[in-house]
């Protein structure tokens, strides 16, 4: 890597991260970056399990959050692995998944079908059974050095702060419900009145504000009644 080039880039990066108003954004934006200033990186995505269940704190991929369903659902993975370990190692680094995969068969074989070729992953931190990760994603294998590694880790000490600032996980994971069921609401609305994007959201606004209510349980109502056969 050209480290003096990167290091120019993460001075810019904890300047814009400082300018988000949300951790989500902060996440979102960390996840992004890991994208752009990570060479070879295709996807890259945070993930959080907590009570033994796993959510997608943020993404930049499409593979990230079928990676970290599929994690998941099986209850192994190069996260729950790292997780489990009581060497005190906090990174992993896949170079091949084409080849086996011993501590996660199940999940490899998932995972090329993904078109994933080389993961890494730094723990951001551990509570028991709960971890959150942050995992950058290849279709190429051979992808991740050592170099790029401790690229990784300058990210993650960004994700670390952010996810800290954070009461709970279940802040995150309810803001994140909010806006999608905010935004699936403006989508009934758009199609239903042929209304702009703006217009949609300025409707829902007025309602809750003149009813009374939670912008979050007027779209929630909305999806409701539009669901209603």
């Amino acid at each position: 890597m050209q480290w003096q080039r990167f290091a120019e880039q993460m001075a810019v990066l904890a300047r814009d991260l400082l300018e988000k108003t949300s951790v989500q954004e902060t996440l979102d934006a960390i996840s992004a970056a890991a994208v752009d200033l990570v060479e070879g990186c295709d996807a890259a995505g945070i993930l959080a399990v907590r009570k033994g269940r796993a959510i997608t704190l943020s993404s930049c991929g499409e593979m990230v959050a079928e990676s970290d369903r599929i994690q998941g659902e099986l209850g192994e993975g190069p996260c729950y692995d790292l997780a489990r370990r009581e060497n005190g190692e906090r990174t992993y680094r896949i170079t091949d998944m084409t080849q086996p995969q011993p501590a996660c068969p199940a999940y490899a074989d998932a995972a090329r079908g993904l078109g994933i070729g080389s993961m890494a992953g730094i723990l951001l931190y551990t509570d028991k059974e709960d971890f959150g990760a942050l995992n950058l994603y290849a279709r190429r294998h051979g992808t991740f050095t050592e170099d790029i590694e401790t690229a990784g880790w300058m990210l993650a000490s960004h994700a670390a702060v952010a996810l800290a600032s954070a009461r709970t996980i279940d802040q995150l994971e309810h803001a994140m419900e909010t806006r999608h069921a905010i935004g699936e609401a403006m989508g009934i609305l758009m199609e239903r009145h042929r209304m702009s994007e703006d217009d949609a959201f300025s409707v829902l606004r007025r309602v809750s504000q003149h009813h009374n209510i939670k912008l979050r349980d007027v779209a929630q109502r909305l999806r409701s009644e539009h669901d209603r056969p």
